[in-house]
């Protein structure tokens, strides 16, 4: 049981520590990361020995004795390395011995050869037990399965799968080539509240907390749109953020209330010019990833070659449904969302557009811009030059799903402030993810915005593309779960599958 477990480890410390041995000790001067090991010496032959020296440290992972010796292997934040103990030259291998196990954390220096079987490793002449856990480790091939205790204790999924790690490497990776590639562009990157007075900038039901220095209820914001238009307004021509939103709404596998998002405005562009900026950017990142535009998501190739296919939602969804948003009567839509089984529970015309859009949005496969959303369900972007029934706007689809939204952005505020009225009809309806009447806007608007652009990139959909992830819980890394109620830190177990037994392979 881990109770006994952890009782065992516990006096195996304290032996420790009356021995002089700090088992947390304050730092480890490492000189290399498992990685740099293995790039500097991977030209050695097989069995050749080097006489240079190279600190490093991790996590035992595995331990294969061999009386007099052990191969162990030790992992960080970049992968695996072998290394290896011999009791004629590692100092106090006798220590590693006894009381050295699989879950340690070490610190081992010594020199690099590479075993017969080509495998670059570590000829340990001095280690440090650098932490000794309390927990035993997740059974060692298969690691943890059950979902749940993976996103609620993505630590334990980050020390059993590699994968993991990867997986959040790779995140990080966009996220500074987004930084990077706007940066090149002449953007600035600026930040807005996450506390609003008013939500807007998106149609979502918001979460509210309250304000005890002020005695209000305020809301964490579900976009940061309106609030980045206010710095084109205030006289900035290009401008992002990223970061967190909030939206009280499911969770799915591709929903999550909290989630990331980049938000970008330019001023003097449209929206042609956002899909010349929205295919470059992730262009930019596939081939900085993989080093081609083809990758292969769910088994099903995708092909990011430029230029991608454009369709208008009007077009897609007549060919699709036999019903013309523009000109049918909202009668003959219902009737088609019923004759689908769809439930409207608002019957506006917008709402019932939006409906029969999910019905065939899983059909576009390939990078695709989905063009001129009618004005019912636009009501941030400009109506379009050509036909003032839709909009200057666009979603990009990918193997189903919106990756990015983006608009010619409406600055005329007698229209905006009507577009806002029409929202709050929407909300005495019912509707509470309608936008709310945000009077400062106008306002602002009122002073003058230049024309602009603006384009929203869901991170965590893209990172899920981009890591050929299922499910949009497996790419946050802290994502929501229901609470486990009161823990009996004694008891509480890590899973079935924890090994128990003895530490060693």
């Amino acid at each position: 049981m881990l109770k006994d477990f952890r009782e065992q480890r516990i006096r195996e410390i304290e032996e420790l520590r009356k021995i002089g041995i700090n088992p947390y000790p304050y730092s480890y001067p490492k000189t290399h990361t498992t990685e740099d090991i293995k790039k500097q010496f991977e030209h050695l032959a097989n069995g050749e020995v080097t006489d240079q020296r190279v600190s490093t440290a991790g996590r035992i992972m595995s331990i294969r004795e061999h009386g007099k010796s052990a191969f162990f292997h030790i992992k960080d934040t970049y992968g695996r390395i072998q290394a290896y103990v011999r009791k004629d030259k590692t100092e106090n291998f006798d220590f590693f011995k006894e009381h050295v196990t699989i879950g340690d954390i070490i610190g081992v220096e010594g020199i690099v050869f590479k075993s017969n079987t080509g495998e670059i490793t570590i000829l340990v002449e001095k280690f440090q037990l650098l932490v000794k856990p309390l927990r035993p480790m997740p059974e060692k091939w298969h690691g943890i399965k059950d979902k749940e205790i993976l996103y609620r204790q993505r630590y334990v999924d980050m020390i059993a799968n590699d994968e993991t790690i990867k997986r959040f490497r790779i995140r990080s990776d966009i996220i500074r080539m987004i930084r990077e590639f706007l940066h090149q562009k002449g953007f600035y990157e600026v930040e807005t509240p996450i506390l609003q007075y008013l939500t807007g900038g998106a149609s979502a039901r918001p979460f509210v907390t309250h304000c005890n220095a002020l005695d209000i209820d305020m809301y964490l914001r579900i976009a940061t749109e309106l609030h980045l238009k206010r710095f084109i307004v205030g006289g900035f021509d290009k401008v992002y953020e990223i970061g967190r939103i909030f939206r009280n709404e499911g969770i799915s596998y591709k929903h999550h209330p909290e989630f990331t998002s980049i938000e970008l405005y330019q001023a003097y562009a449209d929206y042609e010019d956002m899909m010349n900026l929205t295919e470059e950017l992730i262009t930019y990142i596939v081939e900085q990833l993989f080093g081609t535009t083809k990758i292969t998501y769910q088994g099903q190739e995708i092909d990011f070659t430029r230029p991608w296919r454009r369709i208008k939602m009007r077009d897609f969804i007549k060919e699709n449904l036999g019903v013309d948003i523009l000109e049918d009567s909202d009668e003959k839509m219902l009737s088609v969302l019923r004759a689908r089984g769809v439930d409207v529970e608002i019957e506006d015309r917008g709402h019932m557009i939006e409906k029969l859009w999910d019905l065939v949005e899983d059909r576009v496969i390939q990078p695709t811009f989905l063009l001129e959303h009618p004005v019912e369900i636009s009501p941030l972007a400009k109506k379009h030059r050509e036909d003032p029934r839709v909009t200057e706007r666009f979603e990009l689809i990918i193997y189903g799903r919106e990756m990015a939204n983006a608009f010619s952005e409406l600055n005329d505020p007698v229209d905006q402030l009507e577009r806002f009225m029409n929202q709050l009809k929407l909300r005495d309806l019912g509707d509470e993810e309608a936008h709310m009447l945000d009077k400062d806007f106008i306002r602002a608007l009122e002073y003058g915005m230049p024309p602009t652009g603006g384009l929203g990139i869901g991170i965590d959909r893209l990172v899920m593309l981009l890591t050929d992830s299922p499910n949009i819980r497996d790419v946050i890394a802290f994502p929501l779960v229901r609470p486990e109620g009161d823990i009996d830190i004694e008891e509480i177990e890590i899973s079935e599958k924890a090994e128990e037994g003895g530490d060693r392979v």
